[in-house]
């Protein structure tokens, strides 16, 4: 259960895996749906397995699970039972951990390679509504209502082989704090809480990262903080903003720098000609200890990060 805080402290930085969602929509696969990825774990989850494998092969150091939209109310919307929720939630693991174990048996995986971890992902309650709230954090949601929301799902993921809990892209502290509760109560737990964020200095809801941060900074569950589905353009000024509230290891995994448009469901052209090479290794320099990519980010500029870190592949 420590070994990611174990490689982030030893090993850093790290490289983190892509976008899971946009990769499989790469591929072909009609994600329309308020499910998104685990959508695929109901009707196709061995091409969540391939997506795996080519985040693997690109030189990941963490792979994510495919239970970022997954909640037990989301698929009880689909009709589905509780139990068969938790099956498809533990599915998500299971898929992810196969992949890593399938990988890692392979003798010419191991060359200057430690074996790669597996994080469970936790999105916000905006991932539930699947209308891009993730980028304003406005939702009428107290935080019981939250909790009602967060609590089935992290039990869950919590017993499970995953080696870290990330909960991401979360637009708001106020969330931060409800998974925190559910942290505390897990104590055999690590996790890390990556935020979305506006602009170089605010999340998605308007609180700045640094007073965020510093809330977490004496938790000692918390392995990571981290700034994850915002503009690349941000990072620079995010890991300073960060680094300004806590001593923890920075994790950043942006998105490739277009706008989402919520409504329509579509990305809306910005100014994605990022140089993820020179961009990571700038990162890496202002103190990043993991860096990879969220949506739009794929194999190929996971390859590029790894290239750009150099050294052995952790």
């Amino acid at each position: 259960m420590k070994a990611f805080r174990d490689r982030l402290q030893q090993f850093p930085p790290i490289v983190l895996d892509g976008g899971l969602a946009t990769t499989l929509e790469s591929h072909g696969h009609d994600l329309d749906d308020p499910l998104w990825s685990a959508r695929l774990l109901i009707e196709n989850p061995g091409a969540i397995t391939r997506v795996h494998r080519e985040f693997l092969a690109a030189g990941a150091d963490v792979i994510t699970t495919a239970s970022y939209q997954a909640s037990l109310t989301g698929f009880g919307v689909r009709g589905l039972s509780e139990a068969e929720g938790e099956r498809l939630l533990r599915l998500s693991v299971d898929l992810a951990v196969a992949a890593r174990d399938e990988f890692w048996a392979d003798p010419a995986n191991r060359a200057d390679r430690r074996c790669p971890l597996v994080a469970a992902s936790i999105g916000p309650y905006a991932a539930y509504l699947a209308d891009g709230s993730e980028y304003h954090g406005r939702y009428d949601l107290n935080e019981a209502d939250l909790r009602a929301f967060h609590e089935p799902r992290w039990r869950i993921l919590a017993d499970t082989p995953a080696d870290v809990l990330a909960c991401e892209t979360l637009p708001s502290g106020r969330e931060a704090s409800v998974l925190m509760a559910l942290l505390r109560e897990t104590p055999s737990r690590d996790a890390w809480l990556s935020f979305c964020c506006r602009d170089h200095e605010c999340l998605s809801h308007g609180s700045a990262l640094s007073d965020v941060v510093r809330d977490l900074d004496a938790a000692p569950q918390v392995v990571a903080v981290g700034i994850n589905c915002t503009a690349p353009q941000h990072i620079a000024a995010l890991i300073a903003e960060a680094r300004r509230g806590t001593s923890k290891p920075v994790l950043v995994y942006p998105n490739r720098g277009e706008q989402y448009d919520g409504v329509n469901k579509e990305w809306q052209t910005g100014d994605p000609a990022v140089d993820w090479s020179a961009a990571a290794a700038e990162w890496s320099d202002l103190g990043a200890a993991g860096i990879g990519g969220c949506c739009r980010i794929g194999p190929r500029e996971i390859a590029e990060v790894r290239r750009a870190l150099g050294g052995e592949r952790r």
